[in-house]
Order: C-alpha cells, then sequence, then structure tokens
C-alpha cells in the first residue's frame, strides 16, 4: 500500500476511535513499557497510541492487547481492541490484524466501528495479494471480503474504496486465469487453454484481459480445428473492441487461416 493509502487508513481509524487521552500520555520507552507492568487503564492506553503515534507498531499492538487482558470491562477495552488490530495492519503483521478484527467484531457486531473493522479485514487480504505467478488464495479472500464491506455498509466512505479495489482485484485474478491459459497453449493443451480463456470471457468481461482472452479463444479454436468458432470469437471481438491490436490480429489470423484453407482445397 502507497503512504498515501496508510495515511488515510490511520486517519479513517483514528479519526473514528475517539482515544480523548491527549493528557495522559507519558514518556517511557524502556522496559517500563512492556505489556507485563500493570497499570491504570488511561495511562496503558495512552502509553499504547503513544508508541503507534512514534512509529512502533508492534509495541502498541501488544499493549492495546494488554489493555483488554488487564481490563477486559473498561470501555476502553473496546477501543484498545480495534486499536490493536490497527496497529497490526500498520506493521504489516495482517494475520494478527485480521484475528484482532474478527475479535472485534464477534464480540461487538453492532458497535458503531464495525464498518471500519469489516474494512481493515479487507485490506489487509489486499495488502498481501501476490503476483499473477503464485497461488491467488488470498486474492479471492481479499475480493470476498471487500464484497462483504460493500454488501454490509453502501453507503460508506469504505464501501466507496472497496469497489475500487474489487474492480483491480478482478483484474487481478483474470490476468492470472490468462497466464495459466497462456501455459497450456504454449504447451498444446488446447482445451484446458480455451477453459481459462473461457472463464475470462464469461466471468471477467469487465477487465483488462477480455480482449486478449478473446484474440486467444480465437487461435485455440483455429488450433483445434474448429473455424466457424474462432470466426465467432473474432466478430464478438471485433463488435466489442473494435479498434484494439487483439482483433487487428484475430481478423488477420483468421483470414490467413481462411487462405490457407482455398490453397488446400485448390490443391
Amino acid at each position: 500500500m502507497t503512504a498515501n493509502a496508510k495515511t488515510i487508513a490511520a486517519a479513517l481509524a483514528l479519526g473514528t476511535i475517539a482515544t480523548l487521552v491527549s493528557g495522559c500520555a507519558g514518556s517511557g520507552g524502556g522496559p517500563a513499557d512492556t505489556a507485563y507492568v500493570a497499570r491504570d487503564v488511561e495511562t496503558l492506553y495512552a502509553t499504547a497510541k503513544q508508541r503507534l503515534d512514534r512509529g512502533n507498531p508492534q509495541l502498541a499492538a501488544a499493549l492495546f492487547d494488554e489493555v483488554e487482558r488487564q481490563h477486559p470491562y473498561s470501555p476502553w477495552a473496546r477501543r484498545a481492541q480495534l486499536m490493536s488490530a490497527f496497529s497490526y495492519y500498520v506493521s504489516r503483521d495482517y494475520s494478527k490484524a485480521i484475528q484482532s478484527a474478527q475479535r472485534f467484531l464477534s464480540i461487538h457486531p453492532g458497535n458503531k466501528d464495525a464498518p471500519y473493522a469489516y474494512y481493515l479485514i479487507a485490506l489487509s487480504y489486499y495488502e498481501q495479494i501476490s503476483d499473477v505467478q503464485r497461488d491467488q488464495k488470498v486474492t479471492e479472500q481479499a475480493l470476498v471480503a471487500l464484497r462483504e464491506v460493500e454488501r454490509r455498509f453502501p453507503q460508506s466512505e469504505y464501501a466507496a474504496d472497496a469497489r475500487l479495489k474489487i474492480d483491480l482485484v478482478r483484474d487481478h485474478l483474470a490476468g492470472k486465469e490468462m497466464d495459466i491459459g497462456r501455459f497450456y497453449e504454449k504447451s498444446g493443451k488446447w482445451t484446458a487453454a480455451q477453459i481459462r480463456f473461457q472463464n475470462v470471457v464469461e466471468n471477467y468481461q469487465t477487465t483488462s484481459h477480455a480482449a486478449e482472452a478473446l484474440y486467444r479463444l480465437t487461435e485455440t479454436s483455429l488450433a483445434l480445428g474448429i473455424p466457424q468458432e474462432a470466426k465467432k470469437y473474432a466478430a464478438v471481438l471485433g463488435a466489442n473492441y473494435p479498434g484494439s491490436e487483439w482483433y487487428d490480429k484475430a481478423y488477420a489470423l483468421v483470414e490467413d487461416h481462411a487462405a490457407d484453407t482455398q490453397v488446400a482445397l485448390a490443391n
């Protein structure tokens, strides 16, 4: 995630969750800040927030966790749960961020900060998306979590950002299908390649990969000896992407195949 995005996320989290601790924080920085020192709830929470503000999110997360452990029935414990999740997220400990946010939601499902907790879970998955050469399980988890934000809180600022990220995630998943399809095509596994390309056309038709998928279907159809199917895909490509390089290539491919067929028949 970009620095700007993290700043926005931080502002959302810290702006949504009122801390009211401006005069409480101490100035420690060594062993006195460890999670095992018993302190009153206000001081402990303030120390955790201070560590977060000073760029030590890992220690902040441990201290926020300690707020709940030492003072489980305090109103501060509820705030600390979500701030712990946010601190883990900032430190890129995404598994713990997800666990903390899910714990918050299991205990406080109707809390006013529940939308942010769902959003934080989605962000934690989203930040783990890897390139298309790797397994995309976490990408699928990100898509599910982002859709949950959009479904539950459609009018929120979190849903607006989730919708943008959903488009990016879908494009990424389509890219993975294309990568596998190209591999099968290079290996001469035409049917297996077609399945992947068809999945892109049918399920990711609004992504940036749809035009190439139609071209690849034209290629594989000709390779499988079904030129009528190739013409169909080329026609769809022309109707939807008339000015694209993929249509030009598909048109030329079909024309070349027709010319070769005529020469073969003449002989």
